[in-house]
């Protein structure tokens, strides 16, 4: 459990336009690890779930922020 909170914390250090070239570089890997493994090439054969999950956690992460923004968009025009 710890490892998860730990790989979270290291994405929510990043700035957005960080996070969007982790997403892309996650997408890559996730391309290239589906290759090798149609391939046989790849001896880690869960790589491609792990990146999977990396993919979905940079998501999450991202669709939060984009909440906190339109509440924060909403808090501000109602004070208004």
């Amino acid at each position: 459990m710890a490892k998860k909170s730990q790989k979270m914390a290291e994405l929510r250090e990043l700035s957005d336009a960080d996070l969007a070239k982790e997403l892309e570089d996650a997408h890559r890997q996730l391309f290239t690890a589906r290759l090798q493994l149609s391939t046989r090439q790849l001896a880690n054969t869960s790589l491609a779930r792990q990146v999977r999950r990396r993919i979905a956690r940079i998501k999450t992460l991202q669709r939060e922020r984009e909440l906190v923004a339109q509440y924060e968009a909403a808090s501000a025009a109602e004070a208004e």
